[in-house]
């Protein structure tokens, strides 16, 4: 198995190992939301998985991205108890995703990330 490597998959692995380390560290912390904090471990350590397995149809990196970027959202929109400069990794996290879903939803064209 080769794998190319491309910026699109360094912004990928960067984006899912940013959200992995958001939900350990919120998870940690007494900050609340710990169900959306797993939803977020689980879903960025299947979008890893995704790109280097190939899973069924319906399991793609585009869609574990999606639904990544939905929760990214919320831990962002939904009030917590947050320490000055602790959702630093989750805005870039939910930045480095939307670039990736934008990518992969073809509506972003970057030349040379795709």
């Amino acid at each position: 198995m080769t794998v190319t490597l491309t910026w699109l998959l360094i912004i990928t692995i960067l984006a899912a190992a940013l959200a992995i380390y958001d939900g350990i560290v919120r998870l940690q912390g007494k900050r609340g939301n710990s169900v959306l904090a797993v939803a977020e471990l689980v879903l960025a350590g299947l979008m890893l998985v995704s790109l280097f397995v190939a899973l069924p149809v319906p399991f793609t990196t585009f869609a574990f991205s999606l639904v990544l970027e939905a929760v990214l959202i919320a831990l962002v929109v939904l009030p917590g108890k947050r320490r000055r400069g602790s959702s630093t990794a989750t805005f870039i996290a939910l930045v480095l995703n939307s670039v990736v879903v934008l990518i992969a939803a073809g509506w972003l064209h970057i030349p040379g990330l795709g």
